[in-house]
């Protein structure tokens, strides 16, 4: 069985909460229907302007980060982030 890979995707939001919700909201849409994996949106409790994105038992771990890539390029969150980056982190279970 092929090994399935969770994606974890945290940044710091710039500014106001309601229209960058609403850009990863529309970006995090596009990803499921390009992909097929459909990811959950997490806030930091102590901390509300850490956002995390959270994708799980991805099967096409090379066809989803060039995915999860140009669909970010295309939205340009940029301007909304903190330092203008989302940093993706990928892991599998430990055996």
């Amino acid at each position: 069985m092929p090994t399935r890979v969770q994606y974890f995707v945290w940044y710091a939001i710039a500014g106001d909460p309601q229209p960058t919700r609403a850009a990863i909201d529309a970006m995090m849409a596009e990803i499921a229907h390009r992909t097929g994996v459909t990811g959950r949106l997490l806030v930091r409790y102590d901390r509300p302007g850490t956002w995390m994105e959270i994708y799980e038992n991805v099967a096409d771990a090379v066809g989803f980060e060039r995915e999860i890539a140009a669909v970010a390029l295309r939205h340009d969150l940029s301007p909304l982030l903190v330092g203008g980056m989302r940093h993706v982190e990928a892991f599998v279970a430990a055996d």
